[in-house]
């Protein structure tokens, strides 16, 4: 009998499922599609997000820099991650999700420089760590290839949404854990790149940055999955996450709508992102530094002052403009 992973398709899947293709079409509108540096700032983000969930420390702005080609101070192997994860991106477009070969491709320009068994199937078992508990242990590495191949004669043939079988095909892998390294990155890139066959709007989203915002629920939503036999918890959760990446980029009014440019979507894109900045208040000088900008004044006129007048971002202190402390938030 073919595979058939084991989840539900509750009713608050199927109202998730017709909130975000409401939330589609109002990005379809949204600066994201059409701004080349606010697509280039997301690919950025994707890449930290994925990369800080596995434990790289480097920020924004230096996988900015990695991206440009410039001298970047860092750990080797946390700048050979940030480059493998470039390529891997670059690249997503032209795989078929349905296709080992291209699954293992890729995990082969995620992985090459750091892992010996990049591209390969792993050869030994592996357990799943929290600390000294054992959350997961992944089934024995002879069973590994066929189960991958059920997997994927599963995702070619599923007549399900493909926002639903993204999120089944994103926790299968982890639990099937195919790969010695670099298996949740895979999954993240492989639910994109199912997404983004289906709406071409996901290869510009950074769902990888929510993801590690909320990586306390990801990783609870995987263990409870597991617990349960059933996917159902996990799709939940993603569905979650994509909606809260799409919102993002829903404009709250029409007087933002109009008012909102693309410097100012870059700036609360940017605001919205707990993985960059965990609190809710920003200084001038953080913000500028994620945006990859010097110039003060041209901030100020280009992103800040606009977004403060169109109600989208407001001060800490709003009674004293110029207090030496002055602090901004998303509202």
């Amino acid at each position: 009998m073919p595979y058939e992973p084991p989840f539900q398709v509750t009713p608050p899947i199927v109202h998730q499922i017709s909130q975000i293709a409401a939330l589609l079409g109002e990005v379809q509108q949204s600066p994201l599609v059409t701004s080349p540096q606010l697509r280039k700032q997301n690919r950025i983000r994707t890449i930290q997000g994925t990369l800080a969930i596995e434990g790289n420390t480097l920020t924004v702005a230096q996988i900015t820099a990695i991206l440009e080609g410039k001298p970047v101070l860092g750990e080797p192997k946390e700048i050979q991650e940030v480059q493998g994860a470039i390529r891997a991106y670059e690249a997503l477009k032209g795989w078929d999700a349905r296709q080992k070969k291209d699954l293992l491709t890729a995990h082969q320009l995620l992985m090459g420089e750091i892992l010996t068994e990049a591209g390969k199937f792993r050869r030994g078992g592996v357990g799943i760590y929290k600390g000294t508990k054992v959350t997961h242990v992944a089934p024995p590495a002879k069973r590994v290839p066929f189960l991958i191949d059920d997997l994927l004669q599963w995702l070619a043939t599923t007549e399900h949404h493909p926002l639903i079988s993204s999120s089944v095909f994103h926790y299968e892998l982890e639990f099937i854990h195919p790969f010695s390294d670099g298996n949740g990155r895979m999954g993240r890139l492989w639910q994109t790149l199912i997404l983004g066959k289906w709406n071409d709007l996901f290869y510009l989203l950074p769902m990888e940055s929510l993801i590690k915002a909320q990586a306390d629920r990801y990783y609870q939503a995987l263990e409870q999955a597991d617990r349960a036999a059933d996917s159902t918890i996990f799709i939940e959760f993603m569905l979650d996450v994509i909606m809260a990446t799409l919102n993002q980029y829903v404009k709250p009014t029409d007087q933002a709508t109009d008012q909102a440019t693309d410097q100012v979507q870059q700036l609360l894109a940017i605001m919205g992102d707990r993985t960059a900045h965990p609190g809710p208040y920003w200084t001038t000088r953080e913000l500028m530094a994620q945006l990859g900008l010097s110039h003060q004044p041209t901030f100020r006129k280009n992103y800040l002052k606009p977004a403060i007048a169109a109600g989208l971002v407001r001060m800490r202190y709003p009674n004293q403009p110029r207090h030496p402390q002055q602090q901004y938030r998303k509202t």
